[in-house]
Protein backbone atom coordinates (compact mmCIF):
# COMPACT_ATOMS: atom_id res chain seq x y z
CA UNK A 1 0.00 0.00 0.00
CA UNK A 2 1.07 3.74 -0.79
CA UNK A 3 1.97 6.09 1.98
CA UNK A 4 0.25 9.44 2.05
CA UNK A 5 1.83 12.67 2.96
CA UNK A 6 -0.03 13.11 5.99
CA UNK A 7 1.25 9.48 7.01
CA UNK A 8 2.55 8.62 10.81
CA UNK A 9 5.12 6.86 8.86
CA UNK A 10 6.70 9.50 7.71
CA UNK A 11 9.70 9.50 9.90
CA UNK A 12 10.41 6.12 8.84
CA UNK A 13 10.76 6.92 5.51
CA UNK A 14 12.91 9.91 6.19
CA UNK A 15 15.31 7.89 8.42
CA UNK A 16 15.57 5.09 5.22
CA UNK A 17 16.43 8.09 3.07
CA UNK A 18 19.12 9.67 5.47
CA UNK A 19 20.83 6.64 5.96
CA UNK A 20 21.39 6.65 2.08
CA UNK A 21 22.41 9.69 2.19
CA UNK A 22 19.50 11.43 0.82
CA UNK A 23 18.41 15.00 2.45
CA UNK A 24 15.35 15.07 4.05
CA UNK A 25 15.10 18.60 5.23
CA UNK A 26 11.69 20.68 4.82
CA UNK A 27 12.60 23.20 1.78
CA UNK A 28 11.06 26.76 2.27
CA UNK A 29 11.44 29.98 0.88
CA UNK A 30 14.48 31.53 0.22
CA UNK A 31 14.51 35.42 0.63
CA UNK A 32 16.24 37.34 -2.19
CA UNK A 33 15.92 41.31 -0.89
CA UNK A 34 12.18 42.10 0.10
CA UNK A 35 10.98 39.07 -2.11
CA UNK A 36 9.79 35.57 -1.48
CA UNK A 37 12.76 33.02 -4.24
CA UNK A 38 11.39 29.80 -5.09
CA UNK A 39 13.76 27.41 -3.96
CA UNK A 40 12.78 25.09 -6.72
CA UNK A 41 12.81 27.12 -10.15
CA UNK A 42 14.03 30.33 -8.82
CA UNK A 43 10.98 33.09 -9.16
CA UNK A 44 10.92 35.78 -7.50
CA UNK A 45 7.36 36.72 -5.97
CA UNK A 46 5.86 39.00 -3.44
CA UNK A 47 5.94 38.19 0.45
CA UNK A 48 2.51 37.58 0.66
CA UNK A 49 2.71 34.82 -2.08
CA UNK A 50 2.20 31.21 -0.74
CA UNK A 51 2.95 29.04 -3.89
CA UNK A 52 5.08 29.87 -6.72
CA UNK A 53 3.45 30.97 -10.14
CA UNK A 54 6.13 30.06 -12.19
CA UNK A 55 6.33 26.25 -11.28
CA UNK A 56 3.49 25.63 -9.08
CA UNK A 57 6.17 25.05 -6.16
CA UNK A 58 4.24 25.21 -2.46
CA UNK A 59 6.37 25.04 0.72
CA UNK A 60 5.25 21.62 2.62
CA UNK A 61 3.40 22.23 5.61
Amino acid sequence: MATSPTDAGDDVIDQFLSDRGHSVEKVGWEQEYNKKQCPDCGGLHDTSATSCSVCGWEPAT
